[in-house]
């Protein structure tokens, strides 16, 4: 048996119980109302009005016992299908049990009683509708919660599958810029390594975590940028600017890292002389909007739809924000290039999700 059967039957079990059960005070309620509608009906001589309403409540009891009954005996045993069997069985048991008394009743009252089909046809159909539907509703609404529950688990797989093309992305790129400073400055590249294995000490808990701040990112961002400029030396400037009052907002971890590292990579890296990366966040109402600018080379078209990084991000921020979310990678006639992120500003029950 899987764990979705199971979970369904529990919602069953759990759903008739809930229907169909009382307390002993709500059970007593009814019982005087019940009393006071057949005594109001008995003292205005409505005799066929009684007749047919206990042989309506009679059956109506007799399947809410079953039900209750399987519930408690069953638990998870006892499916819908189950359920929906042993509601229709008392409900036209109870009908065929009750025709006898109601047909002596009412010729003791000497009243002209329903033609049989017509009193078990309204017996069952009243019992079937005023006990059925409810728990057709429960069975909708619980089928609902677990293709729900089946979507959240598929989407959590996705994004996990998503984010893990990160790491080996970023391990890569800094990799090689190891490799590179190995040639040609040694000492560096042990500097490098050094910061490297820092950094990846602090960073590793996080990239498999579904949910980040967005501090934390910055922070992993402002590490990236310190090995970038082992690299770069004076060619690299950083400007990082994230208001103390943002610092816990939540985010996706690794979005910033991307566009970080397209930053270097297509602005810093091609272009000689001195480059400025500059990130920074602001709150707008309910939208966080993160800016990576740089003024360098700029990212060629290529770049703009097919680069491993952003492809990725896109994919991410669909899966977890639809179109709540968005991404524009613009260059100004300044010569500004500018990856602007916008995410919900209350995204922790979603990332967290």
């Amino acid at each position: 048996m899987t764990a979705t059967s199971d979970a369904g039957r529990d919602d069953c079990a759990r759903a008739v119980l809930r229907l169909y059960g009382c307390t002993w005070r709500q059970g007593l309620a009814s019982v005087l109302c019940l009393a006071l509608v057949a005594g109001v009906a008995l003292a205005l001589r409505r005799h066929a009005l009684v007749a047919l309403f206990g042989a309506i409540v009679l059956p109506g009891f007799g399947a809410c016992v079953l039900l209750l009954a399987a519930a408690r005996l069953l638990g998870r045993r006892l499916g819908w299908t189950l359920a929906a069997a042993l509601l229709i069985g008392a409900a036209g048991a109870g009908a065929w049990a009750v025709l006898p008394g109601y047909v002596r009743l009412l010729a003791a009252w000497d009243v002209h009683a329903l033609p049989d089909p017509q009193l078990l046809a309204c017996v069952f159909g009243v019992n079937a509708a005023v006990l059925g539907l409810p728990l057709w509703l429960a069975r909708t609404r619980a089928h609902a919660q677990q293709l729900a529950e089946l979507r959240h688990v598929a989407l959590a797989a996705e994004l996990k599958a998503l984010q893990a093309q990160v790491e080996p992305h970023f391990l890569y790129n800094t990799l090689a810029n190891t490799r590179y400073l190995a040639r040609h400055q040694p000492a560096r590249a042990v500097e490098m390594l050094e910061h490297l294995i820092a950094y990846l000490h602090s960073a590793l808990p996080d990239m498999r975590c579904q949910t980040s701040t967005l501090g934390r990112e910055f922070e992993l961002a402002g590490h990236y940028l310190a090995l970038m400029a082992i690299r770069f030396g004076e060619r690299l400037q950083v400007r990082l600017d994230c208001p103390p009052a943002l610092a816990a907002v939540p985010m996706p971890p690794l979005l910033l890292m991307t566009l970080v590292e397209n930053a270097v990579r297509h602005g810093v890296e091609p272009k000689p002389g001195v480059v400025c990366v500059g990130v920074t966040a602001v709150r707008e109402q309910d939208r966080l909007s993160i800016v990576v600018a740089d003024d360098g080379a700029g990212m060629d078209q290529a770049a703009l739809g097919n680069g491993v990084g952003l492809r990725n991000l896109r994919q991410r921020l669909q899966a977890l924000y639809g179109t709540r979310a968005g991404f524009v990678l613009r260059r100004s006639d300044a010569g500004i290039t500018e990856a602007v992120l916008t995410l919900p500003a209350a995204a922790a029950q979603e990332a967290a999700a």
